[in-house]
């Protein structure tokens, strides 16, 4: 049984940084792709980022280009989703999810496999 837990989250001011994280278990994920959403109050859930588990190649929505980055520890089964410059706007529920397959997708209903996400609050 896959489980993610995500950790790391809290209240920081507009500009402060953040690293969130993401323990797997459960798998041999290096056949999985795992991504990064979030969720604001009355929002759809959104992409993030994500990578492959088996190569470094990593991909952003528009709004973490260039501030956020994906990265893992293999020998630790973890992901990170490292957060910087943030901005009110980014105050979310975060997630961490996982699906089988190398394929790139933005999607939430793609992925089978959901923590149950931490908070990120950033104040003005």
């Amino acid at each position: 049984q896959v489980q993610l837990v995500e950790s790391g989250g809290g209240l920081v001011q507009a500009g402060d940084s953040l690293r969130l994280s993401c323990a797997a278990s459960g798998a041999t994920f290096s056949d999985y792709y795992m991504g990064w959403f979030r969720q604001a109050p009355g929002k759809e859930r959104e992409f993030v980022a994500g990578m492959r588990w088996s190569d470094v190649r990593t991909y952003y929505a528009d709004s973490a280009e260039g501030r956020f980055a994906i990265s893992r520890d293999n020998a630790k089964n973890t992901v990170y989703l490292q957060m910087n410059s943030l901005r009110p706007e980014d105050t979310a529920v975060y997630y961490c999810a996982a699906r089988y397959g190398a394929r790139i997708t933005t999607r939430a209903n793609n992925y089978a496999y959901w923590g149950q996400g931490t908070q990120v609050t950033v104040s003005s």
